[in-house]
């Protein structure tokens, strides 16, 4: 056997046949996420417990074979592709919910948890754990963590690390650590969970999560606000933060995506409607129709068409439904995109809208946006033709172009997909060449060899569309 036969061996040994995948067909499945970007592994392991993942890694680590941790391959800037021959480590058998604890308000989870599982589960017993990226359905606590996920619930309760609390890290040599505590104050030494949270599977794989969860709110009203025009909806938006209004979400839909959602909302959109707002305020009871009401005139006073409020949870469950489907409806523009998930201060949103549609308009090819106005936070999609040389090209051109207007109005290039492949060439735009050799540092001393997800942040890797490609 060879070196890369033996390691494989090795690896059924410490998980069982059946957890390490080898055949091309379940390699390739492994090898893709959301981005549309993938490559072939040597092998598939998928580990069951803290132990296991300890004693690959310990191999790994030995051999100097990559190691690539994957969730539910739901990312969507190629941050779990294999970029060179190594394993892909899924964590899907790890996925136990292992105590839900009322009186300290806290989770602990494995990595391999579905997010939307765990919401379920928490309120149950009247928590709420708010981050809800829209894959929230099939995404895993651990993807969320890797990545720093958000969601539309962030303008109010804040994106996925503001509720880990501790870890449990398995690093490259297989060691095993511990970090934080089911306390809500701590100062001892450096912040490892912090440091660990949207490190993208660069610094070691989580094995246990410790959760914060709150109370659940007691009432909900949805707001469907549709506008005449994009910026209109935009300087609601500034307003009703202004206003020192606090929604649990505030999102935002423009024409194009309008077009698209419009046979499947369960509420007739205008037709002159230009963009749309989703609105969701959870107050306490006492607020919650005072605020209500502001935003409400609010919305009028910015040229909505209507404002329609439902406080029914499957007329709401509905509309949300139809803002979770807008990425896959998509393709009936056109079957490419480049997903991109732009942020900038709030108060300089209708500055970016404005942006988007300019660049729409200069590069010749559709342009679409929308995500989480409430904290300025678009998804701008940029849609393209595979089949056409000079869409692929504008495509590109137009990405490249947004993220310097974006830096420019103050904003980052990610604010929860995090740069894995697909943004690895523009990180030193965001941060600078200092802060990144900072972060080189950080991770050559937990990772010397450089097993860990390699070829992800700090290697300008060229993802081109429809692939991986290295430099």
């Amino acid at each position: 056997m060879n070196k890369s036969e033996q390691f494989i061996a090795r690896c059924i040994d410490i998980v069982g046949a059946p957890n390490v995948l080898t055949e091309p067909e379940d390699r390739l499945a492994y090898g893709y996420d959301a981005s549309r970007l993938g490559a072939m592994s040597l092998c598939v392991v998928i580990p069951g417990s803290t132990e296991e993942v300890s004693r690959i890694l310990a191999e790994a680590n030995r051999e100097r074979i990559p190691v690539y941790a994957r969730g539910a391959g739901s990312g969507m800037v190629g941050g779990a592709v294999p970029t060179q021959p190594g394993i892909v480590l899924s964590t899907e058998r790890m996925n136990r919910i292992i105590e839900i604890d009322e009186e300290n308000f806290t989770a602990l989870v494995e990595p391999g948890v579905i997010t939307g599982v765990l919401q379920k589960a928490v309120n149950r017993y009247g928590l709420f754990y708010p981050p809800d990226p829209s894959s929230l359905a099939f995404s895993t606590i651990g993807g969320n963590v890797a990545t720093g996920a958000g969601g539309p619930r962030a303008v109010k309760y804040g994106v996925t690390k503001d509720y880990v609390l501790g870890l449990e890290v398995v690093l490259a040599s297989g060691k095993v650590i511990s970090t934080g505590k089911a306390t809500i104050k701590r100062s001892v030494g450096y912040d490892l969970t912090r440091l660990m949270v949207g490190s993208e599977g660069t610094l070691g794989i989580f094995t246990k999560i410790l959760l914060k969860l709150i109370p659940a709110p007691t009432a909900t009203y949805l707001l469907f606000v549709p506008f005449r025009g994009a910026e209109d909806a935009a300087k609601a938006v500034v307003t009703i933060l202004k206003r020192r209004i606090l929604p649990s979400a505030i999102e935002f839909m423009d024409e194009d995506v309008l077009s698209l959602v419009a046979s499947h909302s369960p509420v007739p959109i205008p037709s002159e409607a230009k963009s749309l707002l989703l609105i969701e305020l959870d107050d306490p009871e006492e607020l919650l129709e005072k605020n209500t009401n502001a935003v409400r005139q609010i919305c009028i006073d910015h040229g909505a068409l209507l404002v329609l409020v439902s406080s029914d949870d499957s007329e709401s469950e509905a509309l949300w439904a139809v803002r979770r489907a807008i990425s896959p409806s998509l393709a009936k523009i056109r079957p490419a995109k480049i997903n991109e998930d732009v942020v900038v201060p709030r108060s300089r949103l209708p500055e970016l809208v404005n942006t988007v549609r300019e660049l729409s308009r200069q590069f010749g090819i559709p342009i679409v946006s929308f995500g989480h106005a409430g904290d300025g936070n678009l998804h701008v999609n940029i849609l393209y033709d595979p089949q056409s040389k000079v869409e692929k090209e504008s495509a590109v051109k137009a990405t490249e172009a947004l993220f310097r207007s974006v830096l420019a109005l103050g904003g980052s290039i990610s604010g929860e997909h995090g740069i894995g492949i697909a943004k690895s060439p523009f990180i030193r735009w965001d941060i600078g060449e200092e802060t990144l050799e900072a972060m080189w540092r950080i991770k050559y001393a937990l990772d010397p060899n450089n097993i860990l997800n390699p070829g992800k942040l700090f290697i300008p890797n060229r993802a081109f569309l429809g692939g991986v490609r290295k430099n």
